[in-house]
């Protein structure tokens, strides 16, 4: 079958492969959409950072070269012996985070993790094995093309629930990338009042008020801090950090009200520096966020699939797997009025 694989920086091929044995407690599904992720984009571009080289990986036991692909949905196409919540026909969102799974849902991510499609073989192929246990079932009359959203739009969501947004409480967000725009998004589903977002680009700022942005800043042409606290005199109840440079860093914590909360929900590709008098003389908080529980992954999927939140417009591009290098992860490098590239990984239109 034919795969999008990972064999190292600048070299995704697009070749045959087989697929592995399926495990008793494993299911192969039938891979629907695939979309295209900022972390295989760096994997890409300058990889390897998640991936395994030269041995293999403790939680999946994969190791390059591996078939990429984490954020994706499909059909069950066969089923373990052992698998006994899911049958061959259901459809699925795939949860890909591989866990020890020793201590509580809400910090079993934060005691060591793996990704299926990084770690080992995920959904940029039309086969795949998944561990029972990281599987979803979705309507089936729900579109599998918006369900390859969920997976990120779950690291949206945890953000919100890690910053404690309140009902009628006010938002910023620095960057408008794909998980920036699905932050607004699920900001607005949560019921925030102002959802602030600050980019350098002008393309991104539009995307972000049609995911939900009620105001968008272009930081380059105004002070992005000056301009919020004019809209939210004080500064805002929750920020979010999605840029992963030092200079948001900053002006998330002074655009955050005294005894707010900024959140980081961005990859630092680079250590930074700040002054903690930053904090000290604000009171503003900070905590983190990294992927997902298994119950936001479950909210997440009940929110999409009822419309509760409306994730379709982060969808910028549809390609098929021949496409992935030259209209996937260079269009993802070159265009930034891209946002989330999907693979038709099974040539259908579901």
């Amino acid at each position: 079958m034919k795969a999008a694989v990972w064999h190292g920086a600048k070299d995704i091929r697009v070749e045959d492969v087989d697929l592995k044995p399926t495990k008793d407690n494993e299911v192969v599904v039938k891979v629907a959409w695939t979309g295209i992720c900022g972390s295989d984009l760096h994997e890409y571009q300058e990889g390897p950072i998640f991936i395994p080289v030269g041995h293999k990986d403790k939680l999946t036991g994969g190791e390059a070269p591996v078939t990429l692909g984490h954020e994706f949905c499909g059909v069950i196409e066969k089923v373990g012996k052992d698998v006994t919540k899911f049958k061959v026909g259901d459809h699925v969102s795939v949860n890909p985070t591989v866990t020890h799974g020793k201590v509580p849902d809400n910090v079993d991510v934060y005691d060591g993790y793996s990704f299926i499609g990084l770690a080992c073989d995920g959904g940029l192929a039309p086969l795949v094995n998944i561990p029972e246990e990281n599987l979803y079932l979705l309507p089936k009359d729900f579109p599998l093309r918006i369900a390859a959203t969920i997976e990120p739009t779950a690291v949206a969501v945890q953000a919100i629930k890690e910053g404690g947004l309140k009902f009628g409480e006010n938002v910023a967000i620095f960057g408008a990338g794909p998980i920036g725009v699905l932050v607004a998004a699920a900001a607005k589903a949560a019921g925030a009042s102002k959802i602030i977002v600050s980019d350098l680009s002008e393309v991104r700022l539009k995307k972000a008020l049609e995911m939900g942005a009620t105001d968008v800043i272009k930081s380059d042409q105004e002070d992005a801090v000056k301009k919020i606290k004019e809209l939210v005199p004080g500064g805002v109840d929750v920020s979010f950090e999605v840029a992963g440079v030092k200079p948001t860093f900053d002006q998330a914590i002074e655009a955050t009200k005294a005894r707010g909360t900024m959140v980081i929900v961005a990859i630092y590709g680079h250590p930074i520096e700040f002054n903690p008098m930053q904090l000290t003389n604000t009171g503003v908080k900070i905590t983190s966020t990294i992927a997902y529980s298994r119950e936001t992954f479950q909210q997440t999927v009940d929110l999409v699939t009822k419309g509760s939140l409306v994730v379709e417009p982060v969808i910028t591009k549809e390609i098929t797997i021949d496409q992935v290098v030259s209209d996937g992860f260079e269009a993802l490098t070159n265009d930034k009025a891209q946002a989330k590239i999907l693979i038709n990984v099974d040539g259908e239109d579901d």
